[in-house]
């Protein structure tokens, strides 16, 4: 269960919606394709038994809603999956090291099909695989669109076994497909939870009621701020397990607003570590920020702390406890902030989630009149590097 304490909008999301569904987006209709998450489960439980270890090669919107994932729902020392979301050395040979290649699949996720640095990684470990004189169509599965791209074509040539990623789906609106969903599966998180919670918020963000479209209501509040000129807006999950979702949001929303010289900057914090970091910064620096906050009013583990601190008082209550006096102190200084609350972590609500903010990103780029789901600044930067690279 998911709420936001915000205020309803005289504003209709009729039209919005029209214009989204003119923009031939679908990310928010994948969520019914029953053929795509049957596909996904057959193969999942066909493969999850055959490996011991699962690395997923990929970048951005490929590998961050992968790691939200297994970060909230897993142990943080579950080392089954492995998520190389960069090219940095360093860190592929740290993974390397730490899997044995007869034992793993490699997930290679690409929306293109043609990423750069996805492309690096895979002809790296496809070669590791080769001299280990092993069958690389049986340690390799392709994510990637259903009709172009180099992975595309490899799959069709080489035979190796493939998930699409849906055509009118971007690379950071598809946690909620094969790309997250499929290396989920694979350590036993309950995707048809997800997709349940997912559905929820769907029907919200469809609703032309704008007291019941959480979506819109929370783009309208984040837009508002903005043109009184708080440009930033801070996520401040008072939960370690959520610390994974503001690094999704970030991409989410800063790549999907970022143009014309417009677009909302993330800041990332955690509570309540960063009451002892960047809070001074939100409290007395500039004013201009919109503080969101997410609470758990339920955690798996309450953990009494010993009286003499307190009486009866557990690290769950303390953690609510410095996030409401966290709050109260920043509103005394007239720095806008909301809480979005959830009972517990869990499948459903981490799809409630994923849509709620797919869906408010969608209306945001209405709002500032622009195309929330192109980035025609990054594609500048990926054929300046192609370039560099030829010329080499």
């Amino acid at each position: 269960m998911l709420s936001i304490d915000i205020k309803n909008s005289k504003s209709s999301p009729v039209k919005f919606l029209k214009n989204i569904e003119k923009r031939h987006q679908d990310f928010y209709k994948v969520i019914d394709d029953k053929k795509a998450f049957e596909k996904i489960e057959k193969l999942a439980k066909k493969l999850k038994n055959n490996f011991k270890y699962f690395v997923v090669l990929g970048i951005g919107g490929s590998a961050l809603g992968t790691i939200c994932l297994k970060n909230a729902l897993k142990p943080i020392d579950h080392e089954k999956l492995f998520v190389i979301d960069n090219i940095d050395p360093d860190f592929i040979k740290e993974v390397e090291n730490k899997i044995d290649l007869k034992k793993t699949l490699f997930i290679v996720v690409s929306k293109s099909g043609d990423t750069l640095e996805t492309l690096s990684q895979f002809f790296y470990f496809h070669k590791k695989i080769k001299d280990k004189k092993l069958d690389v169509k049986k340690h390799f599965i392709f994510i990637t669109d259903p009709k172009k791209g180099l992975l595309r074509e490899l799959s069709k040539k080489e035979k190796y076994e493939t998930l699409d990623v849906p055509k009118n789906v971007g690379g950071r609106f598809s946690v909620l497909t094969a790309v997250s969903l499929f290396p989920a599966m694979l350590i036993g998180i309950d995707i048809k939870k997800i997709i349940t919670g997912a559905q929820k918020m769907r029907n919200k963000f469809l609703s032309k009621d704008a007291k019941k479209n959480l979506p819109f209501l929370l783009a309208k509040t984040q837009y508002d701020f903005y043109k009184k000129g708080f440009k930033t807006n801070v996520l401040f999950p008072y939960s370690n397990s959520l610390s994974d979702f503001s690094n999704w949001t970030v991409q989410l929303i800063c790549e999907s607003t970022g143009k014309k010289s417009k677009g909302i900057t993330i800041i990332k914090a955690l509570g309540a570590t960063d009451q002892h970091a960047q809070s001074q910064l939100f409290h007395e620096g500039p004013n201009d920020k919109l503080i969101i906050f997410f609470e758990i009013e339920n955690f798996k583990n309450t953990l009494k702390i010993p009286n003499e601190i307190a009486k009866s008082l557990t690290f769950a209550k303390l953690l609510n406890i410095e996030k409401s006096s966290t709050e109260k102190s920043l509103q005394k200084e007239n720095r806008p902030t909301l809480t979005i609350k959830l009972d517990k972590i869990s499948e459903e609500n981490l799809g409630e989630l994923f849509m709620l903010f797919e869906g408010s990103t969608a209306f945001l780029g209405e709002f500032f009149e622009i195309n929330a789901f192109n980035q025609p600044g990054v594609e500048h930067s990926k054929k300046l590097t192609k370039q560099a690279i030829i010329n080499l």
